[in-house]
C-alpha cells in the first residue's frame, strides 16, 4: 500500500521580517527534529518527550519522506505533533521549521537521537525569560555516543538516569561560540527579523552547520552553555552520511566557512588536521562502527579538489561510495 503524503509546511503566523502582532507574541516552546531513515529510533525520542515536567506546546518533525515518520500518531501524543514534508537535507529540514515558526516561539532543534533530562524544557523557558539578552543555548552532554559505537535508547536511558542521579544539576553559565546541532535552541524572533537559516549549501549531514548558524546569530545576543540542560546523545550509525561523503565535507565545509567569515582559519585548520588524523589511524585499525577508510578518502579527495581551486560542499553530491 503506497504511503500517504505529507502535509505541507503550515504557513507561518507572521511574514518573515515582520513584527509579531498581539496573538503572535505568545510564547512557546517548539521541539523541531529533522529525520531521514530512522523512524524507530525517532518514535522513540518523540515518546519521550512525553516526560518533560514542562510539555512542549508542539513538536515538529521534518523529513522527506513519509516513511521516514512512520508510525508517528499525532493523535496518541499529549502535545501538538506536526509531521512536515521537506527537502532532503539538515539544513533544508531545519529551514523547513524555522519558516513554520512565530516571532515569539522557542525553538530547540534537537536530534532525533538526544533524550532530555525530565526538567530540560522547564529550565530552558526560565533561562530564556530570566535572559532577554540570550540568543541561544546549548546543554551539557552527559554521555555521547558519536565518538563510539553509539546506544541503544534503552542504554541512552539508563546513562541519563545514572548521569542525573550521580549529581545536582549545576547553574553554570558559560559564553560559547557555537551550540552543539544535536540540541540547540534559539529564539526563533531573531532568526526569521534578521533573515538567518541553515546554509543550504551544506548538503545532506550538513557538516558544521551549527558552527555557520550560530556564527550569524551571534551578533544579535548571547549564546550559552547551561550546565543544568542535561541529556545524553546516543550517536546512532544508522542513516548517516557515508564516509566518503562526511569525508570530503570534512574538509571542504571548513575552507567554505572561513571564506564566507563565519570560521576562523586557525580553527579551521585545527579541525581539519585532527579529523585527518583520526580517520588514518582509526581507518587503519578498521573500527567497526564508523567508515573511517571511507572518510580518509573523502579527506584525499577533498584536498585534491582544493589544491585544483574547484572545491565546493556540494561536491558531495557528485561523488560515488
Amino acid at each position: 500500500m503506497a504511503q500517504p503524503s505529507l502535509p505541507s509546511t503550515p504557513p507561518r503566523p507572521a511574514g518573515k521580517g515582520t513584527a509579531p502582532g498581539p496573538a503572535e507574541a505568545a510564547q512557546r516552546v517548539i521541539v523541531a527534529i529533522p529525520s531521514v531513515g530512522r523512524a524507530p529510533i525517532l518514535r522513540r525520542t518523540v515518546a519521550a518527550l512525553a516526560e518533560q515536567t514542562r510539555r512542549p506546546d508542539a513538536v515538529w518533525i521534518a523529513v522527506p519522506d513519509p516513511e521516514d515518520a512512520v508510525g508517528l500518531d499525532p493523535a496518541a501524543c499529549p502535545f501538538d505533533l506536526a509531521i512536515m514534508q521537506s527537502p532532503r537535507g539538515l539544513t533544508a529540514q531545519r529551514n523547513t521549521m524555522i519558516d513554520a515558526a512565530a516571532p515569539g516561539d522557542l525553538l530547540l532543534m534537537l536530534d532525533d537521537d538526544f533524550l532530555l533530562a525530565p526538567d530540560f524544557l522547564q529550565v530552558m523557558e526560565n533561562i530564556f525569560d530570566a535572559r532577554p539578552e540570550t540568543v541561544m543555548l546549548t546543554g551539557h552532554v552527559l554521555a555521547d555516543g558519536i565518538i563510539g559505537p553509539g546506544f541503544e535508547h534503552d542504554e541512552g536511558r539508563e546513562k541519563l538516569r545514572s548521569g542525573l542521579a550521580a549529581a545536582p544539576a549545576g547553574h553554570a553559565l558559560t559564553a560559547v561560540h557555537t551550540g552543539y546541532g544535536c540540541n540547540m535552541a534559539f529564539r526563533a524572533g531573531v532568526a526569521l527579523s534578521h533573515d538567518i537559516r541553515f546554509d543550504e549549501a551544506l548538503p545532506l549531514y550538513g557538516w558544521l552547520e551549527d558552527v555557520d548558524f550560530s556564527a550569524r546569530l551571534a551578533p544579535h545576543g548571547e549564546i550559552l552553555r547551561a550546565e543544568a540542560l542535561r541529556g545524553v546523545h546516543l550517536g546512532t550509525k544508522t542513516g548517516r552520511t557515508p564516509g566518503v561523503y562526511l569525508g570530503y565535507s570534512q574538509m571542504v565545509n571548513p575552507v567554505y566557512m572561513v571564506r564566507k567569515g563565519t570560521l576562523r582559519t586557525r580553527l579551521a585548520a585545527v579541525m581539519m588536521a585532527r579529523n585527518m588524523a583520526s580517520n588514518t589511524l582509526r581507518g587503519a585499525a578498521n573500527r567497526g562502527w564508523a567508515d573511517y577508510r571511507g572518510r580518509l578518502r573523502g579527506n584525499l579527495l577533498a584536498w585534491a579538489d582544493i589544491l585544483r581551486g574547484r572545491d565546493r560542499p556540494d561536491r558531495i553530491l557528485e561523488l560515488k561510495r
